[in-house]
């Protein structure tokens, strides 16, 4: 049991510890910078929305920074390929002889860390290309299947859907997303620290204090951590629920379940609890499913959004 105790305290000491140093750089955003963490911590991979200008480039940057991860950037346009992310097999000559061979050429997928850069701004079909890396963990060119390195984690940023030039994720894409991490626009006085920290003489900056190894260590940390069978029991009135309301047309996959599990998981361990409450349940449904579920026309007619109707299953 203590063997047990102090791998929670080691994990919710880590966690406060990366969460406080990412902090000093992302100022003003301590939920979203939570939330971030417990989505790599999870295993999974984070969609993080907001208008341009609110740092989600510099969050997933300086997340890479700190925790010694390969980083990965691909900035999404209209014209990138799917080649361009999973990489291709190209012709080359052989060094020792002067015959022709196909080689596998590695895109930048390949890594710890991938930020997508806007990735509603590709097209549906170079959107997809990130399909199989995000489930499987692995890409498949040209019949052979090249696995990805470990841990591997997909943070996604783009813009909101009114805003021109962009092109809705499918809904096979979004349900491979843990999270959807919405980025406000800062208040006045968070504005203010941001304008000291970032025009000042020197930017603020952070040294790595996580290693790989550790990272996969607090994965593993964070499966084994138990639940009640009522706490499930409560993950599957809500998705359930979801089904029937009147204002959806799609609710929660089962892997909108699995992500409020294991996020619910995260956040006990975070807190330094060995186990899961039905607070932590409540948290996580939100950031869950918010890009799970499908409004009905009249709920888009009404302007209801989904957090509103996450907020109503709750409450039931």
């Amino acid at each position: 049991m203590s063997e047990s105790n102090d791998k929670i305290e080691q994990f919710s000491a880590k966690f406060q510890e990366l969460r406080d140093k990412i902090s000093t750089v992302i100022v003003g955003q301590e939920q979203v910078v939570e939330d971030l963490l417990i989505v790599v911590l999870a295993g999974g991979h984070a969609l993080i929305e907001g208008a341009p200008g609110l740092g989600k480039t510099q969050l997933v940057r300086t997340f890479a920074d700190a925790t010694q991860l390969e980083f990965g950037r691909v900035q999404f346009t209209p014209d990138l390929m799917p080649a361009d992310v999973t990489g291709t097999t190209v012709m080359r000559q052989q060094s020792n002889s002067q015959d022709l061979a196909f080689e596998f050429e590695a895109g930048p997928v390949f890594c710890n860390v991938l930020l997508a850069d806007e990735i509603n701004r590709a097209t549906p079909k170079t959107q997809s290309a990130l399909l199989e890396a995000m489930q499987e963990r692995s890409v498949t060119i040209s019949g052979t299947v090249h696995q990805l390195p470990q841990p591997f984690v997909v943070l996604a940023t783009q813009n909101p859907l009114e805003m021109e030039g962009t092109y809705p994720l499918p809904e096979a894409q979004l349900d491979r997303f843990l999270f959807k991490i919405l980025v406000e626009r800062p208040d006045s006085e968070t504005l203010r620290r941001i304008l000291f920290i970032t025009t000042g003489e020197k930017t603020a900056s952070i040294d790595p204090i996580f290693s790989q190894t550790e990272l996969m260590e607090m994965q593993q940390i964070l499966r084994s951590v138990p639940i009640a069978s009522s706490a499930i029991d409560y993950v599957v009135s809500i998705s359930e629920a979801s089904h029937k309301h009147e204002m959806l047309r799609l609710g929660a996959s089962p892997r909108g379940a699995q992500a409020m599990v294991l996020a619910a998981k995260g956040y006990a361990l975070a807190a330094g609890r060995p186990n899961v409450e039905l607070e932590d349940i409540k948290r996580a449904a939100v950031p869950a499913l918010r890009h799970r579920l499908l409004l009905s026309f009249e709920a888009e007619v009404a302007g209801v959004d989904t957090d509103t109707i996450i907020q109503e299953l709750l409450a039931q």
